[in-house]
């Protein structure tokens, strides 16, 4: 009886510590990165919103370890451009990749 409640609260705690290590997802390191990534990505989203050259809604917005992705379409170069640039301009962002398609 005593093995089974000690082998029972073993493998509680295994399950317990396996659970808890997928709160950070993507490879990153820290939840500390995790929450930075997301306050960038929503930054960035926001002033897309604000600034009436780049439609916000046909633009995506991904940041990993601080690397911003933008995807999507653009109805011309000039909102493919202004859209990186307020990418680069936010607080945090150490590189963009712009892979905006501009629609013909």
């Amino acid at each position: 009886m005593i093995i089974r409640t000690t082998l029972a609260a073993v493998i509680s705690a295994v399950a317990l510590l396996t659970v808890s290590g997928c709160a950070v997802t993507r490879d990153q390191q820290t939840v500390g990165a995790y929450i930075d990534d997301a306050s960038i990505t929503t930054q960035i989203k926001s002033r897309f919103f604000e600034d009436k050259a780049v439609a916000g809604t046909s633009i995506s917005v991904e940041t990993l370890n601080g690397v911003v992705m933008l995807s999507g379409f653009a109805k011309n170069a000039t909102e493919k451009s202004t859209a990186e640039s307020i990418a680069r301009n936010v607080n945090g962002v150490k590189s963009v990749k712009n892979e905006i398609a501009v629609r013909p």
